[in-house]
């Protein structure tokens, strides 16, 4: 599986990235994939190239690369509870410090970004987003809904914007909710703002799950979930990018 490690010029710098794509030289649907607070690191790049394996380019950038190149923070192989409340409070001010206006200067550059990279297909693109990246993924389609054909977020905090920023969005929209995250009340609460936006989704809690089930370097990671994860994404990108 060919990767690379790139440079996105941007607005206010230049953001480091991982990019797998399939090994046959042809053009290939652009996935933008957004990691989770933690960043890009081995089971992301697995991901991708897993992701990728199905035919399409995948570009994850590092999103807080206003505050120096991935990894920011030293982590281990896995990411217990022994040592993540120390690496949330240090990613904390990076979070807080990446407003929705930082998001969208970067989605712009990052799709402009897409748009010339040889190995990558004419015509939309999909996002994908893990925890807070999710929240990202749901910005970057609704700032960009001529480009952005199908928008997946997994344990992120989809709604944080308020009910009015789902009007935007034209993709087809997978929402996966982790247990701990949400109430089967809020859920309903969320699905009905995405109806009355007239937005074309899924969203569901995914069953014993709690935030971060996708991450297998975590204590929270649950295989059956992730599986889960890939069974309504694939069919997704397939339905929205072939």
């Amino acid at each position: 599986m060919p990767t690379k490690t790139l440079q996105i010029p941007t607005p206010d710098g230049r953001a480091d990235a991982f990019a797998a794509f399939p090994e046959h030289g042809e053009r290939h649907p652009a996935v933008l994939m957004y990691a989770d607070a933690f960043g890009i690191r081995p089971v992301v790049e697995e991901m991708a190239r897993e992701l990728a394996g199905h035919g399409y380019y995948v570009l994850v950038p590092n999103f807080f690369y206003r505050h120096g190149p991935t990894p920011l923070i030293e982590l281990p192989g896995h990411i217990g509870e022994e040592v993540r409340p120390a690496a949330i409070a240090r990613l904390m001010p990076l979070i807080r410090a990446h407003t929705a206006e930082r998001v969208l200067r970067d989605a712009d550059a990052y799709l402009s970004f897409l748009a010339t990279q040889p190995e990558v297909a004419a015509g939309p693109v999909a996002v994908t987003g893990y925890c807070i990246g999710g929240l990202l993924a749901m910005r970057t389609a609704a700032a960009h809904p001529d480009q952005v054909a199908a928008v997946a977020a997994f344990h992120g905090p989809v709604g944080a914007d308020g009910p009015g920023s789902f009007s935007k969005i034209t993709a087809r929209v997978h929402l996966g909710h982790a247990e701990t995250d949400i109430t089967p009340e809020a859920l309903g609460e969320l699905n009905q703002a995405l109806d009355a936006a007239g937005v074309d989704y899924t969203s569901e809690i995914y069953p014993g799950t709690v935030h971060g089930f996708t991450m297998s370097d975590t204590d929270a990671f649950n295989p059956a979930a992730l599986q889960h994860h890939w069974d309504r994404l694939l069919p997704l990108l397939d339905r929205t990018l072939a």
